[in-house]
């Protein structure tokens, strides 16, 4: 890179992998409140990632404040928002399935959803691992081919448990929709994902 960073600028490093962490933290909800035997576990699991996903705006906030006060930054302003935006909308999207699990009362799931978040959570462990890489730019396509093809599996399996929905046979309309409305929101944080995942490729990209 032809530029050197100040220790102001290195702060912006840190804030992306302090942001991404909480998607560590709201897939480990997520998976809790799946397992959850009753409606009041449920709920409480659901008021934490509430809570995570707070934090996680709070972390965005923190940012979008170190770009607009920093005369210099490690990269494109543009860049930086976006990624920020980008982390922020992986969580909004698991906070939102959370909510729905609790809201709407659901107690047992088809396979597929359990299958789907075990995909969320690698995809946020996946993203917290290449947050510090963004300091040299290196070593990050893996992550993002990484991401493309779970997010590929995410979207068959998303497609699949769409169809055994509709379908099943003598299912109950309501809990479908309930359902669908869940996987829908699975979906977004998986393209939710891989949007991160593009924004880091694109900035790698520019900076080589």
């Amino acid at each position: 890179m032809g530029f050197s960073l100040t220790p102001k600028e290195t702060g912006f490093y840190d804030l992306f992998s302090q942001s991404a962490n909480h998607l560590i933290q709201g897939a480990a909800e997520l998976t809790a409140i799946l397992g959850a035997d009753t409606q009041v576990e449920r709920e409480a699991i659901a008021k934490r990632m509430d809570e995570v996903e707070t934090s996680a705006d709070e972390a965005t906030h923190e940012i979008i404040r170190k770009v607009n006060s920093s005369f210099i930054t490690p990269f494109d302003r543009e860049d930086i928002h976006g990624l920020a935006s980008a982390l922020d909308d992986c969580i909004d999207h698991m906070d939102a399935a959370a909510d729905l699990v609790a809201l709407y009362r659901i107690a047992s799931f088809p396979k597929g959803v359990v299958k789907q978040v075990e995909i969320l959570s690698r995809m946020a462990e996946l993203t917290v691992e290449a947050m510090p890489r963004l300091r040299s730019m290196k070593d990050l396509n893996t992550y993002w081919i990484e991401i493309n093809r779970l997010e590929n599996r995410a979207d068959k399996a998303y497609r699949r448990m769409l169809a055994e929905l509709f379908n099943a046979d003598g299912a109950d309309p309501i809990l479908v929709m309930k359902l669908k409305e869940l996987i829908d929101e699975l979906e977004a944080a998986a393209d939710a994902f891989e949007s991160v995942a593009h924004k880091v490729e694109s900035i790698a990209v520019k900076e080589s």
